[in-house]
């Protein structure tokens, strides 16, 4: 475990790990936009695939306001949360089961960039450093705004998962 001493420190390094996060996800989003059936679902991974590169761009602009060289800190939570959503990506069954298991995947990681981005908005708020809060708080309305969006591709494929269920067990 690092030193971290004061509340700056703090800052930096948590947006280390978002920005590692952020980066293992540029290389993910396309393996799971790839895995999705569902027309609007890869879409929308692909759509948040071009945020999730304006994300690393503006915490590369948080680093310059910090006085800090972009540089990633290993997160492990993020690699935990793409390793779920290989295992989304691997599963065998039905399209649809497998889109809104995708699905899971990726409001699990929403959900995840949303404290991030809220804890490191807010200790950048106590430090005066509105600038870097500002753009911290661009990207968390984006990523809540990407959970909102899966929630509502979710009802139509959740709807599609249950229908091949039912027919799946009509036939045995």
């Amino acid at each position: 475990m690092s030193s971290v001493n004061s509340l700056q420190e703090l800052l930096i390094d948590e947006v280390k790990d978002i920005y590692d996060a952020e980066k293992q996800l540029v290389k993910a989003l396309p393996k799971l936009a790839k895995a999705a059936t569902n027309p609007e679902l890869k879409e929308g991974f692909n759509q948040h695939l071009e945020e999730t590169k304006n994300h690393v761009a503006r915490l590369e602009q948080v680093f310059e306001i910090l006085g800090e060289k972009p540089k990633g800190k290993t997160c492990k939570a993020m690699q935990g949360l793409v390793e779920e959503g290989s295992e989304a990506i691997d599963l065998d069954g039905p399209d649809a089961v497998r889109d809104a298991c995708l699905i899971g995947a990726a409001q699990r990681v929403e959900h995840y960039e949303i404290a991030a981005y809220g804890t490191v908005r807010t200790l950048a708020e106590t430090l005066g450093l509105n600038d870097a809060a500002d753009l911290l708080q661009q990207t968390l309305d984006e990523e809540k705004k990407t959970d909102e969006t899966l929630s509502e591709i979710a009802n139509t494929v959740n709807e599609e998962a249950d229908l091949v269920a039912e027919e799946t067990e009509k036939t045995e």
